[in-house]
């Protein structure tokens, strides 16, 4: 039986803490910063939960993670 690999782009974007909580970089943070808010620049910044709804998604592309 072979392995199945680990998808290389989710293994960058995400990680998985020890009690199985998958977290993610937010979105809109890379380009076009000067129309941006300071405050909504620094709410980027921070780490966030990824939903429910794609955790089994995350889950078939980490095998080995979880």
């Amino acid at each position: 039986m072979q392995k199945i690999k680990t998808h290389r782009g989710a293994k960058k974007r995400f990680k998985i803490t020890a009690k199985g909580k998958i977290l993610r970089r937010k979105a809109f943070k890379s380009h076009i910063l000067t129309k941006k808010s300071t405050k909504r620049k620094r709410n980027l910044k921070k780490i966030t939960q990824a939903s429910k709804s794609d955790k089994t998604e995350i889950k078939k592309m980490l095998p080995y993670e979880f």
